[in-house]
């Protein structure tokens, strides 16, 4: 189970828009990571080169916490809303839950849940 600390620096880290970084200190070597119900992703090491992969393709992000943060033992959801601002000028709009759980100071497993259609890029209008 993460202190509250370590959760709060976690979300700190996110909202920094620090996402690779947060990857590297907050998740287990041996983790996992999943989309909805796509088959998981295994290893700090392919959640690292996913992030970068994403952020790579990223002009401008904006990462917010929605609070309240529900913790149960070693079960945490955290509720997230992205703003994402691609290179090619269009935006994506995200909110989702994350669900992990912890062993420790570290996230073992995180499941994100979200409909998939927000995934898609959008032209955003001027006014």
């Amino acid at each position: 189970m993460p202190t509250k600390e370590t959760l709060e620096k976690f979300i700190a880290r996110v909202e920094a828009n620090a996402h690779v970084e947060a990857v590297e200190e907050f998740y287990a070597e041996d983790s996992t990571m999943q989309e909805n119900t796509a088959p998981p992703r295994f290893g700090r090491d392919a959640h690292v080169a996913n992030e970068r992969k994403v952020m790579a393709r990223v002009k401008s992000l904006k990462s917010k916490c929605v609070r309240p943060v529900f913790v149960e033992g070693d079960k945490v959801v955290i509720r997230w809303i992205f703003r994402f601002e691609w290179l090619d000028g269009t935006v994506t709009h995200m909110e989702e839950l994350a669900y992990q759980r912890w062993e420790g100071e570290r996230i073992a497993e995180e499941t994100f849940f979200y409909d998939p259609a927000q995934r898609v890029p959008r032209v955003e209008e001027k006014y």
